[in-house]
């Protein structure tokens, strides 16, 4: 025999919690998403990103002389660019 106010062994409190832990996961998840994406495309432009790859393509670690070499590299590859109009 079921218990009064209960489905297939569950509460409808219970069913209610899990129904709002699933919102509450679809909206979060909804939310980070396009935070990350934003993030990311912020690291790219400042350049974040590009540094990193640069610190792993040469294994060092991050420090000033890293940053200046980075900059140098940087500087010489922008400036053998050709520039239009």
């Amino acid at each position: 025999m079921r218990e009064a106010g209960t489905c297939c062994g569950v509460s409808g409190e219970e069913r209610a919690e899990k129904t709002s832990r699933g919102t509450v996961g679809r909206l979060g998840a909804a939310i980070v998403r396009p935070l990350r994406i934003f993030l990311a495309m912020m690291r790219e432009v400042f350049d974040e990103s590009a540094y990193q790859r640069f610190l792993e393509r040469g294994q060092m670690e991050s420090s000033a002389n890293a940053y200046a070499l980075f900059r140098r590299e940087n500087e010489l590859a922008r400036s053998r660019r050709p520039r239009c109009c």
